[in-house]
């Protein structure tokens, strides 16, 4: 079994016991999908938040999109796009990016019903995301703050990938060459508008569907080929 899947699911059931019951107990009590599964067989949400800032710490979710991925299929029917009402105004730096105004933010839904649909959504599935590292910490922040505990969560980091692919296959690349759309190019895939949760969430979706093609020689891999 992938080491760091085992330890990862010994946190989960260790963090269900001291998790007080609600959204993210809900979330906890699933378990993640074992790491020698076929990735095929593996159902996945691809996830994306548009933030105030990249500091979760000072920084406020304005967004959430996300769409779940079963094997090599995206359910178009699944994709859910939902605005978190802030307490104050939008920076305008973040606002010409997301495009998200302050009235917009205005009719919002508070955050704690916003992450208790994605918990719902995310529970038993791997989360795909790109540059997870921003999505983590800013999920994990937000439970923490109203549940008291960080977010566990397998991930597939379609950038964490690219990066891994490159270096593989000693081709050299830089910075930019990783960024969602660049990387979207390189498989010819559909280009979407970028800075939208959910646009970017069906971006990685189908970036990731790309990736396990190319790797895939028909026989299929274990999921652990793509956690990160």
């Amino acid at each position: 079994m992938h080491l760091t899947s085992l330890v990862l699911d010994w946190r989960r059931r260790l963090r269900l016991r001291r998790t007080t019951p609600g959204p993210l107990h809900d979330y906890l009590a699933a378990p993640f999908p074992g790491p020698t599964i076929d990735y095929r067989d593996v159902e996945y949400l691809a996830v994306d938040l548009e933030t105030t800032g990249l500091d979760p710490r000072d920084d406020l979710i304005l967004s959430i999109g996300h769409v779940v991925v079963r094997g090599a299929l995206i359910d178009l029917a699944s994709a859910s796009h939902r605005t978190v009402r802030i307490g104050h105004s939008i920076p305008e730096a973040s606002a010409v990016i997301h495009q998200i105004t302050d009235d917009q933010a205005a009719r919002g839904e508070d955050l704690d019903a916003v992450l208790a649909g994605l918990l719902t959504a995310l529970r038993g599935r791997v989360m795909i995301a790109h540059h997870a590292r921003i999505e983590r910490s800013f999920l994990s922040a937000a439970c923490r703050r109203l549940y008291g505990r960080n977010l566990l969560v397998p991930v597939a980091d379609t950038q964490a990938l690219a990066r891994r692919n490159l270096e593989r296959r000693n081709i050299p690349f830089k910075g930019s060459d990783l960024r969602l759309h660049a990387l979207g190019e390189r498989y010819n895939l559909p280009r979407y508008e970028a800075h939208n949760a959910l646009s970017d969430a069906l971006a990685a979706a189908e970036l990731f569907l790309a990736q396990a093609a190319y790797r895939d020689n028909g026989r299929g891999l274990p999921l652990s080929a793509f956690l990160c």
